[in-house]
């Protein structure tokens, strides 16, 4: 792996017992005794925005069977998104084959079954849509040999095609580490803008968040590979807090992605989707956040955004480098 210089331990602001004070203000998850499911501490109450808006664009949604991973992972953010007319397009269908512990996305086998439509439907709803910032997730499908990359590949030049001056940003799966089926994705159309992929949590917790296919040390591989396949694309990754992480696997996670290259991080809190998820083990307090971020502003990301409601695609638009909006959460 390449070795991006960051700081030393000593530079980055907060010592541990600043640190050990922040985290002391996170909230331990009670339980609603009426529905089962964790109190939210008033930070991550979220409300809902209803209107015309919405659900004409679920209703186009459906009309194309397209769907969006806002609601297969139930955002919390989804209201927010919606009335201002984005959303973040997830394809290859509904179903994926992995079977990770935090996800609320539906598992199974499609079969090898795929819409050939999808592609320019997502394409002409993004058109429609009218965006500048498109962001293209997708399930997992080792049912498919090349795990659904020819797919992403029609998908992504159908959208350069209806749309040639969107800017394209792929959150994609790690194809099992082969490096054909990424370099298919990668150089799709006229390149993309931005390859995303989530390492999700930090090394010792991810053989209990992941899926038994989905690798810490994979993962990083696979965005080391798609930063060195494509000069002037950007990557992105993720991280979710509160699954039982310390502070100090927090930074080597950073420090990890940081290290092979990654040029966007976003950090945010893990909401179990059900009870047959994995639980909460704490909700961490906005203003340990705020520490998160600084520590990756200084290791040298390009884009920082971390925050309770922060999701991976959040604003994805405005953490995109040399755009004059920033995210500040």
């Amino acid at each position: 792996m390449t070795d991006a210089k960051s700081p030393t331990v000593s530079s980055l602001p907060a010592d541990l017992a600043e640190l050990s004070e922040l985290s002391a203000l996170s909230v331990t998850p009670e339980i609603n005794p009426r529905t089962g499911k964790p109190l939210k501490p008033s930070w991550l109450k979220v409300e809902r925005v209803k209107g015309d808006r919405l659900f004409e664009i679920k209703r186009n949604l459906r009309g194309d069977k397209l769907f969006t991973v806002c609601e297969e992972a139930r955002c919390p953010n989804i209201s927010e998104c919606w009335s201002a007319g984005t959303a973040t397009f997830m394809i290859l269908g509904d179903t994926c084959t992995r079977g990770c512990r935090f996800c609320a996305v539906k598992t199974g086998n499609p079969g090898g079954l795929l819409d050939p439509s999808e592609p320019e439907n997502t394409a002409a709803n993004i058109k429609t849509m009218g965006l500048d910032y498109a962001v293209i997730t997708m399930v997992d499908r080792d049912d498919l040999p090349d795990g659904g990359a020819a797919h992403i590949k029609a998908t992504i030049e159908a959208i350069h095609a209806q749309c040639p001056g969107v800017v394209l940003e792929i959150l994609a799966g790690d194809f099992q580490g082969k490096p054909e089926p990424l370099r298919t994705v990668v150089d799709a159309g006229r390149g993309l803008d931005v390859f995303a992929h989530n390492l999700e949590t930090v090394r010792r917790l991810t053989p209990r968040v992941r899926d038994a296919r989905a690798k810490y040390d994979q993962s990083l591989r696979v965005l080391e590979n798609a930063r060195g396949m494509r000069a002037g694309m950007f990557t992105k990754s993720a991280l979710m807090l509160g699954l039982g992480e310390e502070p100090t696997e927090i930074e080597e996670a950073l420090r990890d992605i940081r290290a092979v290259g990654v040029d966007i991080i976003t950090i945010g809190q893990y909401l179990q989707p059900s009870n047959k998820h994995l639980t909460i083990k704490r909700f961490v307090h906005p203003d340990e956040f705020k520490h998160w971020k600084a520590v990756a502003t200084q290791l040298g990301f390009k884009g920082v955004a971390s925050g309770p409601l922060v999701r991976s695609s959040y604003k994805a638009a405005h953490l995109f480098p040399g755009r004059e909006s920033r995210v500040s959460l």
